[in-house]
C-alpha cells in the first residue's frame, strides 16, 4: 500500500465531470487518469458525476497491481438522498434535512462502500471528508464515524478536503487542533498566484502532523501556458465566473516569474508545482489537467510536464520568496467558511467567525479582519 505521493492525478481532469476546459473521450481520459510508475497517485470523488467518477476510475485502475499505486476517495455530498441544489451542488450528509447526528456514521459507511464497489477496490489509502459544512468541521460524531471506516479496512488513512471555493481557513486550523490524532492529511488549494489563504493553515498542520496535498496548482490553467489574454471560455465553464481581467493579470504574473523557470530548465506547470512542495509539510501536488477547447496544448502534454516533475526542487529561498511577492493576492475575494465577510446567517459554505474561533485565531497570530477578509477589488 502506498501514501499520496509526490504527485497525484484527480478525476476532475479531462472535462468530464468538472467544468474545466473540452471533454476528452474515453480511451484519452482513461490513460491520463491512469497511474504508472511516474505518477502513482488517483484521487476520486463519489459526487463526481453521482458515482460516475468513481467508476471511471475502476476502469483506469484494471489490471494494475493494487500495491503499485494509492488510491484516495472523498465522501460528504450526499446525492443518495439529497436534491441537488442548482450550482452548490448537492447537500452536505450532515444537513439536518437529510439526518440527525445519530445517521452520520452509518450514511459515511454506506458512501465509501459503495463508491468503493464503483471502482472495484477493497479499500483507500487515504480518504476524505469532502467539502465539509460547519459541522463536519467540528463535530466529534462526524470523525468518530470516519475513524469507524479506518477500523473498519475501508482505509487506512483518514483526512479532510474543503472546497471548492477558497477559504476555511479557521475552520481547518480547527480541525486539526480537535482531531489531529485521527487527521493524517488535508487538501489545500495553493499556487503562486494563490497563496493567500492556504498559506495560512501551514504552521497548523506542521504542529499536528497533518500532510498537505495540493490543489489549483496551475491556476485555472495560466500554468499549462496556454491560457492566454482574450482567452474564450465555454459558457459551462467554471472559471468563466472567475474576476473578470483574471487571465490577463495572471499572464502578466506569469511574464515576470518566467525567468525563473526558464533558469532552472523547467516549465511554468513545473515551477508552480515545485513552489508549492517547497511550502512543509506540502507533500503531494495535483493540478487539473485541462485540454482548452481551441486544443493549444494536448492534456497529454501536460501530464507528461507532471510526469516529468524534477526529482529535486532547485527554487532557491529568494526565488520562492520572489515568487510570493508577484503572486500576492491577499484579500482578493470573499472566503468561505469563516469569515469576517460573512456577518449574516450561517449556511452550508459561508458563516460569522464565532468567539471561539477568534480565539483560535489569535492563538495562530491571524487577525480575520485583516487577513481573512476582502480588501482587494
Amino acid at each position: 500500500m502506498l501514501d499520496p505521493t509526490r504527485t497525484a492525478l484527480g478525476t476532475w481532469s479531462g472535462g468530464r465531470y468538472m467544468r474545466f476546459g473540452a471533454r476528452l473521450d474515453d480511451d484519452r481520459l482513461l490513460a491520463l487518469l491512469r497511474p504508472d510508475d511516474q505518477i502513482k497517485t488517483l484521487i476520486t470523488a463519489d459526487v463526481y458525476g453521482e458515482g460516475a467518477a468513481d467508476r471511471l476510475a475502476g476502469r483506469a485502475l484494471e489490471a494494475l497491481p493494487r500495491e503499485s499505486y494509492c488510491l484516495v476517495g472523498a465522501v460528504g455530498h450526499d446525492f443518495y438522498d439529497g436534491e441537488r441544489q442548482g450550482a452548490k451542488g448537492f447537500p452536505r450528509f450532515t444537513d439536518p434535512g437529510l439526518r440527525g447526528v445519530g445517521g452520520y456514521a452509518s450514511y459515511l459507511r454506506m458512501a465509501t462502500e459503495r463508491s468503493l464497489a464503483r471502482i472495484g477496490a477493497d479499500s483507500f489509502d487515504l480518504l476524505l471528508l469532502h467539502n465539509p459544512d460547519r459541522t463536519g468541521y467540528s463535530s466529534p460524531k462526524v470523525w468518530d464515524g470516519m475513524v469507524a471506516l479506518r477500523d473498519a479496512g475501508l482505509t487506512r488513512l483518514l483526512g479532510v478536503a474543503p472546497g471548492p471555493a477558497n477559504g476555511f481557513t479557521l475552520d481547518m486550523i480547527e480541525c486539526f487542533e480537535r482531531f489531529g490524532e485521527i487527521v493524517d492529511w488535508a487538501m489545500v488549494i495553493l499556487n503562486p498566484f494563490e497563496p493567500w489563504p492556504g498559506e495560512l493553515v501551514l504552521p497548523a498542520a506542521r504542529r499536528n502532523g497533518v500532510k498537505l496535498i495540493t490543489r489549483v496548482a496551475d491556476f485555472g490553467g495560466i500554468f499549462h501556458d496556454d491560457v492566454r489574454p482574450g482567452h474564450q471560455f465555454a459558457e459551462y465553464d467554471h472559471r468563466a465566473f472567475r474576476p473578470r481581467g483574471w487571465v490577463e493579470d495572471g499572464c502578466e504574473r506569469l511574464e515576470r516569474i518566467r525567468p525563473i523557470a526558464e533558469h532552472h530548465g523547467i516549465t511554468p506547470l513545473q515551477l508552480a508545482c515545485l513552489w508549492n512542495l517547497a511550502h512543509t509539510p506540502v507533500e503531494c501536488v495535483v493540478p487539473t489537467l485541462i485540454e482548452e477547447e481551441a486544443a493549444h496544448k494536448p492534456a497529454e502534454r501536460k501530464r507528461r510536464e507532471l510526469a516529468e516533475l524534477p526529482e529535486e526542487d532547485p527554487l532557491t529561498a529568494a526565488e520562492i520568496a520572489t515568487i510570493r511577492q508577484i503572486g500576492d493576492n491577499t484579500g482578493c475575494m470573499p472566503l468561505k467558511g469563516a469569515s469576517p465577510d460573512n456577518d449574516g446567517a450561517a449556511s452550508a459554505d459561508s458563516w460569522p467567525v464565532s468567539e471561539e474561533l477568534a480565539e483560535l485565531a489569535a492563538r495562530w497570530s491571524i487577525e480575520p479582519s485583516r487577513q481573512l477578509a476582502r480588501i482587494m477589488g
